[in-house]
């Protein structure tokens, strides 16, 4: 999985409302990845919900708890990708006292993949999990998304730490 360096006119930081719009956009085209990949649980939400989530700060799980954070690239001032992430603890009282970075959504949209933005992305997510005192990133993807895998496995580090299974009832 090569990658080109990242354009140095890419800017990375915090979101702000106005950012609703193009971040719905590359939301969007995620979706209809996952909507190809497993129709029975992903669907296309309409653009102006996803827009208006973000535009009013409710893209984050409702009672998660916790600080959240939604970080943007930014190419010659149009989104490019977008990620959110929310500090969360330990999910099993069985589990060390552990405060997880939880990648929550990360996209980049399709014109700027392989470029280094989603990189970028996911290193400002875990920088501010790190300085918010968190100890691990956690993220989940689909197991048929072997792009996904690829890039966190090989390019980001991480690694399967548990598996969750689902069936049809």
């Amino acid at each position: 999985m090569s990658e080109v360096a990242c354009p140095v006119a890419i800017t990375i930081r915090p979101t702000v409302s106005d950012d609703a719009d193009g971040i719905a956009r590359v939301f969007l085209e995620s979706a209809e990845y996952h909507a190809r990949l497993d129709p029975e649980r992903y669907w296309i939400p309409a653009v102006e919900t996803v827009g208006a989530r973000y535009r009013e700060g409710r893209q984050h799980r409702p009672g998660a708890g916790g600080e959240s954070i939604t970080v943007v690239a930014v190419l010659s001032g149009e989104i490019v990708g977008f990620i959110d992430a929310r500090l969360e603890p330990s999910p099993d009282v069985m589990h060390r006292e552990i405060v997880y970075c939880h990648v929550a959504e990360v996209a980049v949209s399709s014109g700027h993949q392989n470029r280094g933005i989603g990189g970028r992305l996911l290193r400002a997510a875990e920088d501010w999990g790190r300085r918010q005192g968190a100890e691990f990133a956690s993220l989940d993807y689909h197991a048929a998304n072997t792009r996904a895998a690829g890039f966190y496995q090989q390019r980001m580090g991480y690694c399967a730490a548990s598996i969750t299974a689902i069936k049809r009832l």
